[in-house]
């Protein structure tokens, strides 16, 4: 199954991020969210698709 590579930016605003992937096909539909830990803001924030620069 193809994956696409994925940026994850912290929605606490201090530019932490995190990489990792997705599948391209049949598979999630729409933007990701989940909860991880932002080393700058020294706790666990939400973290948003983003695209990759």
């Amino acid at each position: 199954m193809p994956r696409e590579l994925i940026r994850m930016v912290s929605t606490a605003g201090t530019g932490s991020f995190y990489t990792t992937t997705k599948t391209t096909k049949g598979g999630v539909t729409g933007k990701l969210e989940m909860k991880r830990y932002d080393a700058k803001a020294r706790k666990h924030v939400a973290f948003k698709e983003a695209k990759m620069k």
